[in-house]
């Protein structure tokens, strides 16, 4: 959601560096700026419309974090962002990156994308399985196109404790995940040679289509050398949770899932391969999930759920 904040015009420090590094894309040089602010999220983030010129750019200030977390490095945060934008600009869709500036709190600027998340689908239960075809498209497409030399499986499993460890579970049901990722552990299921770069915070509000086409937006926290399941565990436990609050039981997202992961997969045999690995990673979505639901009932489901993929290991 955004709702209208202020109109800039030429003097406004800020809007004059917008026209200036957008270069020939504004015509008229001494034309107001509107300004939109967008809520929730986890920064101060802006959208600038240029009157008279159908052109906007978002801005995301890193230096003005609205989340829980307050203390980190904004401008490492606006160059990874940045960098991780232009790496993958030729591969996928993103909003194209157009300037950085520390001194404007950490800003970084990147083209607006108009069009409709697919939260927006699955709330209104409309063309999901089209919808889905086309993230699953993307997503390999970034997976294949960005192998590393390594999987850095440690960094999961320390991710996986440090998200236990801000749900403060009792002692008996973090007991409980503590020995079920051991088992996860000590298996070979997530082994692989290689990692890819990943989304990592796939969820439905971060892919937008525009005509037709999905934009990914919001890779600050994106992982190289990661584990391509991530990413689809992630979305798939979004699915899961969505049906489980909107229609009454996350087991009609199944049929979603399966369709999901079958045109993600090459084959047959890369299906298989998935669907093995994926409890991993749903259940770690679940968990994030519960970081919100604290205080309701829908928390102990999504415990449940992330107990239940783990003891999937077979």
């Amino acid at each position: 959601m955004n709702h209208h904040v202020s109109t800039l015009g030429p003097g406004d420090v800020f809007r004059d560096w917008l026209v200036y590094v957008l270069g020939d894309r504004i015509k008229n040089k001494s034309c107001s700026v509107e300004v939109f602010k967008y809520k929730p999220s986890s920064h101060i983030v802006c959208r600038y419309k240029f009157k008279g010129e159908h052109y906007s750019v978002i801005a995301k200030f890193f230096a003005e974090p609205t989340g829980k977390l307050k203390k980190y490095n904004a401008y490492e945060a606006m160059v990874r962002e940045y960098n991780n934008l232009r790496e993958v600009q030729s591969i996928i869709k993103v909003p194209a990156p157009i300037a950085i500036h520390q001194d404007f709190n950490c800003a970084l600027v990147t083209e607006y994308i108009s069009g409709k998340s697919f939260s927006w689908y699955l709330s209104q239960d409309k063309n999901i399985y089209d919808k889905l075809t086309s993230i699953a498209h993307t997503m390999h497409k970034l997976h294949k196109h960005t192998r590393h030399d390594y999987y850095n499986k440690t960094r999961d499993f320390a991710n996986f404790h440090s998200v236990l460890d801000q749900l403060k579970l009792n002692d008996s049901l973090r007991n409980q995940f503590n020995e079920l990722l051991g088992k996860w552990w000590y298996s070979s299921i997530l082994d692989q040679p290689k990692g890819c770069m990943i989304h990592r915070d796939a969820t439905p509000s971060n892919y937008v289509f525009h005509n037709g086409i999905p934009y990914i937006l919001d890779l600050e926290s994106s992982w190289h050398n990661a584990h391509y399941a991530r990413d689809l565990g992630i979305m798939c436990s979004e699915l899961k949770n969505s049906f489980e609050l909107n229609k009454g039981s996350g087991n009609l997202a199944e049929p979603y899932i399966g369709h999901f992961l079958w045109h993600y997969s090459k084959n047959e045999s890369d299906f298989l391969k998935t669907t093995t690995i994926l409890p991993f990673f749903m259940s770690l979505g679940f968990l994030r999930s519960a970081r919100l639901h604290r205080h309701n009932q829908h928390y102990e489901y999504l415990i449940r759920e992330a107990v239940e993929c783990l003891k999937a290991l077979r």
